[in-house]
C-alpha cells in the first residue's frame, strides 16, 4: 500500500503514554500494552533482547507472508464483473482473520485510472464492470510485523501485456536487491522493465521499508531510476510495487480528496466529544498506528452521525491523518503489483 511519499513523524513514544495516560487507564488491554511497546518503543535497559525480539520479530514477518500468499490465490477468484467491490474487501479482510492474522490496513480495490486508497465506504454498492482492470492490495500483520501485497486483474482481456508489465518489474526488482545496494538502482531495474514494455512508470508512487507498526519506516524504493538513496542492508523488510500506466498516462498520481476513506493515528490532543474520545481508545488498542477506514468505525460503533463529526474533530486538530484515494493525472489505466521481501546475505526473499 502506497501513502503517496507522505511520511509523517510520529513521535511513538510520546504517543504511546499521552494515550495511555489520557485515555486507557486501567481499561488498557494488558497483551496490547505489551505487544505494541515491543514493536515501536526500544528499552535501553533490554540491549541483550535485540537479537531474540529480531527473531520474533522475523517469525511474525514470515508468517504473516504465508497468509498473504494463500489469500493471494484464494482470492483472485472473486474478482469478476458484477462482483461488489464491498464485499471484496470485506471477504480478503475476513480470511485474514480466519487465517489467524489481522488486517494491516484495509483492503483497497482500485479500478482503472484509480491508482490506491480506494477503501469501499460502509454500504458502498459500486460493482465491478466487464472491461475493468482492477487492483486488489492488502495487508496482513502479525503483531504488527506487515506483508503488503497487491495484484491486478485485467477483466477486459485487453491490458494483459499492462498487468505483465508490473509484474515483470516487481520480479525483476526483486532479483536485483541486495545488501549494499542502493534504492537509485532498483527503481532503475523497476523502470527499464517498464520502458521496455513500451508503458509508463507512475513516478510519484514508490515501495517502502517496513517496520513493527510502522508501515512505511522511511527509506523508500522509486518506480524510476535515481542517483544514491538508501543503501539497502541484510535484515531490511520492504514492499516493492512497480505502478504501470499507459502511454498516454502522465506517470503521475494526484489526490481525489473527495473520497477519503482511510485514515491513521497520528498525534494525541484533548477533544471535546465523548464518541472521538471511545474512538481513539479503540484505534490504539486495535490498530496502534496502523491504518484504519471509516467503515470499521461504522461496523464497529454503528452508523451514525456522532461517529461522522468525532472524525472530523480529529482530522481538524490533527489527531489522524487522511488519506485521500489517488488518481492518475491524465486519467491512464494502471496496473500495480506488490510484494513484500526481507533481505538476506545474498538477495531478497519473497515472504511467502
Amino acid at each position: 500500500m502506497k501513502w503517496n511519499g507522505y511520511n509523517h513523524k510520529r513521535n511513538y513514544g510520546i504517543i504511546f503514554d499521552m494515550l495511555f495516560g489520557m485515555f486507557l487507564g486501567e481499561n488498557m488491554n494488558e497483551d496490547n500494552t505489551k505487544r505494541a511497546k515491543e514493536g515501536i518503543i526500544e528499552n535501553e535497559n533490554e540491549e541483550g533482547d535485540i537479537d531474540e525480539k529480531k527473531e520474533r520479530n522475523l517469525k511474525d514477518f514470515k508468517k504473516a507472508g504465508k497468509i498473504a500468499y494463500d489469500i493471494i490465490k484464494e482470492s483472485k477468484s472473486m474478482i469478476i464483473p458484477g462482483q461488489s467491490l464491498l464485499d471484496i474487501a470485506e471477504s480478503i479482510e475476513k480470511l485474514i482473520v480466519d487465517k489467524s492474522g489481522s488486517p494491516a490496513f484495509p483492503c483497497t480495490v482500485s479500478v482503472n485510472n484509480i491508482a490506491a486508497h480506494d477503501a469501499p465506504e460502509y454500504k458502498d454498492d459500486r460493482l465491478l464492470g466487464e472491461k475493468d482492470i482492477v487492483k486488489v492490495d492488502f495487508g496482513v500483520h502479525i503483531n504488527g510485523c506487515v506483508s503488503d501485497n497487491a495484484y491486478t486483474i485485467d477483466l477486459s482481456g485487453e491490458n494483459g501485456k499492462l498487468v505483465e508489465a508490473s509484474e515483470k518489474a516487481l520480479e525483476n526488482a526483486i532479483s536485483s536487491i541486495k545488501p549494499g545496494k542502493k534504492t537509485g538502482e532498483i527503481g532503475k531495474a523497476i523502470e527499464d522493465t517498464i520502458t521496455k514494455y513500451g508503458f509508463k512508470p507512475i513516478e510519484n508512487l514508490s515501495g517502502h521499508m517496513i517496520l513493527p507498526y510502522i508501515l512505511h519506516a522511511g527509506p523508500t524504493i522509486p518506480n524510476i531510476a535515481s542517483q544514491g538513496g538508501y543503501t539497502i542492508q541484510e535484515g531490511d523488510v520492504f514492499a516493492i510495487e512497480p505502478f504501470v500506466t499507459e502511454r498516454d498516462g502522465a506517470g503521475k498520481v494526484k489526490d481525489d480528496h473527495a473520497f477519503m476513506e482511510i485514515f491513521s493515528l497520528e498525534d494525541v490532543k484533548n477533544v471535546r466529544s465523548p464518541k472521538a474520545r471511545q474512538i481513539i481508545t479503540n484505534i490504539f488498542q486495535e490498530r496502534f498506528t496502523l491504518p484504519f477506514c471509516r467503515r470499521w468505525l461504522y461496523n464497529r460503533f454503528g452508523f451514525s452521525i456522532t461517529v461522522g463529526a468525532a472524525l472530523r474533530e480529529m482530522m481538524a486538530k490533527e489527531i489522524i491523518a487522511g488519506y485521500p484515494r489517488l488518481l492518475e493525472v491524465n486519467k491512464g489505466i494502471i496496473s500495480q503489483t506488490e510484494r513484500t521481501v526481507i533481505v538476506e546475505k545474498d538477495g531478497a526473499v519473497v515472504l511467502e
